[in-house]
């Protein structure tokens, strides 16, 4: 007898594994997905030793835009390379230079390298400061850029709803096979 065809305890043990399945994969996606698109934010995967043990390869940064002029020493940013190229790197601020007309210049280290990044980085290639990281989930991210995120998203979306259709019918299913098991009472007719 399978959990699921089961009764009593099982049948309900199995539910509860099913809905907290669901609450995970639920949470995941409001983090991974719908928290940074809605706070207008950017993942980005780890893919360099040069911030471990806090961030190693595979880890998922989500990074949000920041005002140059919030960044404080300490903190963890992620810059352009060059402007308008699309590499990036995501470093920890050791230094802030004020330069005379006011402008900031930024140094950076990774916390696993034993030097400071060899230019300084100028306000404009700032993208933003990290918010929050999740371990692992970056090799996810990775492994699902470009076109295969375009069709892997809406199938997997489409996956939940098929799912969540199929519980639904076989729910109304079962309570009318229940309601149409039940003997009827004849003193009431």
């Amino acid at each position: 007898m399978s959990p699921a065809s089961g009764g009593g305890l099982w049948r309900w043990v199995w539910r509860g594994i099913q809905l907290g399945l669901l609450f995970m994969v639920l949470a995941l996606a409001a983090v991974v997905i719908v928290v940074p698109r809605l706070a207008n934010a950017i993942p980005l995967t780890v893919l360099t030793s040069s911030m471990e043990p806090g961030l190693p390869p595979g880890t998922l940064l989500i990074v949000k835009p920041v005002d140059p002029d919030d960044i404080r020493v300490g903190e963890v940013i992620t810059y352009q390379i060059r402007p308008n190229v699309p590499g990036v790197i995501t470093h920890r601020v050791t230094a802030i230079t004020l330069a005379a007309d006011g402008s900031r210049t930024f140094t950076l280290k990774g916390d696993n390298n034993s030097v400071a990044d060899k230019d300084p980085v100028v306000e404009g290639q700032v993208m933003g400061r990290l918010w929050y990281s999740l371990p692992l989930l970056g090799f996810v991210n990775t492994s699902t850029g470009g076109s295969a995120r375009a069709w892997l998203i809406p199938a997997a979306g489409s996956v939940l709803l098929l799912y969540a259709g199929i519980t639904i019918v076989r729910g109304v299913v079962s309570a009318r096979r229940k309601n149409d098991a039940e003997p009827v009472d004849a003193s009431t007719e």
